[in-house]
């Protein structure tokens, strides 16, 4: 297990499968966000929650068609596939890998970035925890939706159509969290089901996402 998510996380830096693509990405769409909507604090302080989310939810949209497709393409799937290691826990490295290479340093540059969009003092904890909650889930989600393009020419539309309407749930949560905390106001309801769809995720997905890959496979 360590020998594969040591290989995922050296091919996401030496192929550019997301490391560091993402957290650019993200840091452009928050410093671009005060061009458009203008320079007013208490608007740009109203829609920071939102916006920093949609970034991060965004930002890791860009990573998913490689989660599986250089294996695809070299045969490794195929090895992966017949080792000792049960599928399900192939998808599971995979996606933590896809999480240690993109979400989490979506997770570590949010508070910092949320001075562009005068985030308030109390919201920065909450948009943290938040985006270290519900970042696993969005990678959990898109490496099912990864394992469903798998093969597929020019599948990276065709899986960010699948994978965005799995999404909304977790960026309604999460953004909760943060405008609440932000606010002042109590965030256990929309913590508690933001962290009730990470679990969730990482309970079933990554057996959907294997028994969609024995399928593609085949």
């Amino acid at each position: 297990m360590r020998a594969l998510i040591a290989r995922d996380l050296a091919l996401a830096v030496r192929a550019g499968g997301g490391f560091g693509l993402g957290l650019a990405f993200f840091l452009i769409v928050v410093t671009l966000i005060p061009f458009g909507v203008g320079p007013e604090t208490t608007l740009l302080t109203e829609i920071a929650p939102g916006i920093l989310w949609i970034g991060a939810l965004l930002a890791c949209l860009l990573s998913l068609d490689r989660v599986f497709a250089l294996d695809w393409e070299d045969g490794s799937l195929d090895l992966l596939a017949t080792a000792p290691l049960p599928m399900e826990g192939i998808v599971t490295i995979k996606a933590l890998a896809h999480w240690l290479t993109t979400g989490l340093p979506l997770v570590l540059a949010a508070p910092a970035l949320g001075l562009l969009l005068s985030l308030p003092a109390p919201g920065y904890l909450w948009l943290f925890l938040s985006l270290l909650i519900g970042t696993p889930a969005l990678s959990v989600i898109g490496t099912f939706g990864a394992a469903l393009t798998v093969g597929l020419k020019r599948g990276g539309l065709l899986l960010s159509l699948l994978v965005l309407p799995l999404y909304v749930p977790t960026l309604i949560f999460g953004a909760e969290v943060a405008r609440r905390g932000a606010d002042g106001l109590a965030v256990e309801t929309p913590l508690l089901m933001l962290a009730g769809l990470s679990f969730g995720t990482l309970a079933l997905l990554p057996f959907a996402s294997a028994a969609v890959l024995r399928v593609n496979l085949r």
